[in-house]
């Protein structure tokens, strides 16, 4: 008896423990679900109490092929799913169930998770296909059991575009890399990509018609160790072998693949301007009929463009246009017509024939009457013209859609005269532009583009009518890849500023709130670890503000970041940077040589980039310099005691703290006030070969007691250097001590580089040690 109720009792302590077991186990999981965190801001979201647990036992219960197909992207997403799965009848509990639901308008979506069930609500592929998204990023980053929070989301997109551009022409990217691209656009509810499939430095689509475009028009000569924008002239005898194209089937894969992820792809063939690849591949279409070669870097005038006068440059075009659309079923063609310069165009017979044939008093209005008869054509097909907002210039046919890359004026007047608007300003859309100090990024095109910059753009201009309103289609992000060299550089530039840029086109104008936002960048941050992305961390960067204060002889540093409130901490010179370090609240002031590092913290660890910056106050610091010839009026940085001012500057020459010239020698006297004991004499330059900036090919030092007979103490020569980078330099002269109250400085410039034109220099301190 005693042995059975003991049986007893460990059978109910063995339920028990094993109840206590899956609680715990539950509850467990249940603990590990993040904050919820979803990029876009979903439109509504009512959270419950519970989770629905996802794994291999789910059914997924999906009615048609359009269910199936996003079905089937969130098990390729979730491990240990698998399409046996499907089933076609509603069991009684766990399960995921996909309704049409035509109420629900284009893109939108309805989702409710309970403990027993999921349910998906849509209209169209695309709705179907941002709720299986929105689950994706439910789904804890941690792997295992997948839990989901109880929840009812109703959501729908602000905007209708929602776009990136992926600029393959100047860099060439392979097929893998676009339909990898695609699948995160996906998942961040994007919904064109647009391909910048034509521009001078190749072409990038087979057109079976006319093979030498992509024989001789996607390959160029490789001087990919030169600066983009300081590249020679290429002979058009010479065979390029640097390129790519992407074959026919390349891009009916591409197309597909987009297709399955609720991605349009809208095809850019550039005209009339950006086109030198095509005239290298048939010059007969240009006005000249001169051989050129495809350019390797940077070109400009862009004077190689088609010849407006001659039929046959528009048969060949239509016969490009009509390949081009059994390739894109997009209803959208992107034409360019960007930046044509149309020199050629004024003294061509065939082109002024034209214009006496058709009436029109000026070549801007030849541009636009080769717009519109290539409009009227696509029009005739089926689909509708689009292109950057130059083609405005001269008249604009009426169903024509308007890019507006040259800030948002140009998206205000089109839509003012009823045109479909796509806004893009580089001001704020140009992902080619540092979204960092340019110190410690990639080299890029300049400019200072910010995830949260880009979070603050708003398609919709507050001057605009309502109807003008209605004409803003959306907005899209460009990467234009003249310094995009791979795709690792590629994945950097996009992200994270392409969610930003996702939820502000999605969320409802109310929904976005940086603040907010910034509280999911580090779950977004893992979320891309996860998917193994590339990606940059520089809205963590502290970046410091150094002001002078000559009277004081101080320096006063302010440091800040991107991301709000956030923990900066800050350590001097030996003092250890960690969570105890001090703790940054205001400005603070040095008044001797310093150096500073600070980061930002998040339980009791750094995060991103640290940020060490020397002060070095020297010698010469605030002494007296004059100049021979006196430094260019457009780079005076703070005047004429720049040089000697202890802050030094940064691969961005617009930060005021450089110097220019560019004059072919530059003496630089400095007096001392007094005889000063010294050693060295140091200069820091940069190069940026691209903006035609180069270092001195010389650097000598000359010193005296009474500023009249100077005796020389050393010199640097240096050799000009093919340099694709923005570098800084610090050129250094030592000499044993010597007692001086006058120091000369001779710099000694380049003169002109190998493609021709002057070369600056730029110079940002003396130091005197």
């Amino acid at each position: 008896m005693k042995t059975k109720y003991m049986n007893v009792i460990i059978k109910v302590i063995a339920v028990i423990s094993l109840f206590s077991f899956y609680a715990c186990e539950e509850e467990s999981n249940r603990d590990t679900l993040q904050e919820i965190s979803i990029i876009p801001e979903p439109a509504e979201m009512t959270i419950g109490d519970g989770s629905f647990k996802f794994d291999s036992k789910t059914k997924i219960v999906a009615n048609n092929d359009m269910q199936k197909q996003a079905a089937n992207l969130l098990i390729a997403s979730i491990d240990n799913l698998n399409d046996n799965q499907f089933s076609s009848e509603i069991p009684e509990s766990n399960y995921l169930l996909f309704e049409t639901n035509d109420k629900i308008l284009a893109e939108g979506y309805e989702l409710e998770i309970t403990p027993d069930a999921i349910t998906i609500k849509a209209n169209d592929h695309n709705g179907f296909v941002h709720g299986i998204q929105t689950i994706s990023q439910l789904i804890p980053i941690s792997g295992g059991n997948h839990f989901l929070p109880t929840l009812t989301i109703k959501d729908q997109p602000r905007f209708q575009w929602r776009g990136l551009m992926l600029d393959v022409s100047r860099h060439f990217f392979e097929k893998e890399y676009i339909l990898k691209t695609i699948e995160r656009m996906s998942y961040f509810k994007l919904n064109t990509l647009h391909l910048h499939l034509i521009d001078d430095q190749g072409w990038r689509i087979e057109i079976k018609k006319y093979p030498k475009l992509t024989e001789v028009g996607a390959f160029r000569v490789n001087q990919e160790d030169k600066h983009w924008q300081a590249r020679p002239k290429n002979d058009p005898n010479e065979k390029g072998t640097f390129g790519g194209f992407y074959t026919q089937e390349d891009i009916k894969e591409i197309v597909a693949h987009a297709s399955k992820y609720g991605i349009t792809v809208i095809p850019e063939i550039e005209m009339p301007a950006h086109v030198t690849s095509a005239i290298a591949s048939y010059p007969e279409f240009s006005c000249l009929e001169t051989p050129v070669a495809v350019p390797s870097g940077g070109l400009w005038p862009i004077t190689d463009i088609y010849c407006a006068g001659k039929e046959g440059t528009f048969e060949f075009l239509e016969d490009v246009l009509v390949e081009v659309m059994d390739l894109f079923p997009s209803k959208y063609i992107h034409i360019g017509g960007d930046e044509a310069t149309k020199t050629n165009w004024e003294t061509c017979d065939d082109c002024q024939n034209r214009m006496k044939q058709e009436g029109l008093d000026n070549t801007e209005e030849l541009q636009s009457y080769f717009v519109k008869r290539i409009e009227k054509f696509l029009n005739s097909k089926g689909r509708i013209l689009i292109g950057w907002d130059e083609i405005l210039e001269g008249g604009l046919a009426p169903g024509a859609t308007v890019m507006s890359w040259r800030g948002t004026k140009g998206g205000w007047e089109a839509s003012e005269q009823g045109h479909d608007v796509v806004m893009t300003p580089e001001s704020h859309m140009y992902f080619n532009m540092y979204q960092g100090e340019a110190d410690h990024e990639p080299l890029a095109f300049g400019g200072y583009t910010t995830m949260s910059k880009v979070y603050h753009f708003d398609p919709i201009v507050d001057s605009m009518s309502a109807e003008q309103k209605n004409h803003v289609l959306g907005a899209q992000a460009n990467l234009w890849s003249e310094y995009i060299t791979d795709e690792d550089i590629s994945e950097y530039m996009i992200f994270p500023r392409l969610p930003a840029l996702a939820e502000v086109l999605w969320s409802p104008k109310n929904k976005t709130d940086w603040t907010n936002f910034s509280k999911k960048i580090n779950p977004l941050f893992q979320r891309l670890d996860k998917m193994d992305v590339n990606y940059s961390k520089s809205v963590y960067a502290v970046t410091s503000n150094s002001q002078l204060d000559t009277a004081k002889n101080e320096l006063t540093i302010s440091l800040k970041n991107e991301i709000p409130n956030s923990e900066i901490r800050y350590a001097l010179n030996d003092d250890e940077l960690n969570a105890e370090a001090t703790k940054y609240t205001a400005p603070f002031l040095i008044n001797e040589s310093a150096t500073i590092q600070a980061a930002v913290f998040e339980n009791g660890k750094p995060v991103g980039r640290t940020l060490e910056k020397e002060f070095n106050f020297h010698k010469a610091f605030g002494k007296n310099l004059s100049y021979n010839p006196r430094y260019h009026k457009s780079y005076s940085g703070t005047g004429n005691k720049t040089l000697v001012n202890v802050i030094r500057g940064s691969k961005n020459f617009h930060d005021k703290q450089w110097l220019a010239w560019l004059s072919p020698e530059v003496e630089i006297i400095m007096d001392m006030v007094e005889s000063t004991e010294m050693t060295s004499v140091s200069i820091g330059s940069m190069e940026n070969q691209g903006s035609g900036i180069y270092f001195p090919i010389k650097f000598e030092v000359f010193l005296s007691s009474d500023g009249g007979q100077f005796d020389k103490v050393g010199e640097i020569s240096r050799p000009f250097k093919n340099n694709v980078l923005s570098t800084l330099e610090h050129f250094k002269i030592s000499f044993e001590k010597q007692n001086a109250q006058f120091i000369k400085v001779k710099i000694t410039n380049l003169g002109s580089p190998p493609k021709g034109g002057g070369a600056w220099i730029f110079l940002d301190e003396i130091t005197v040690e």
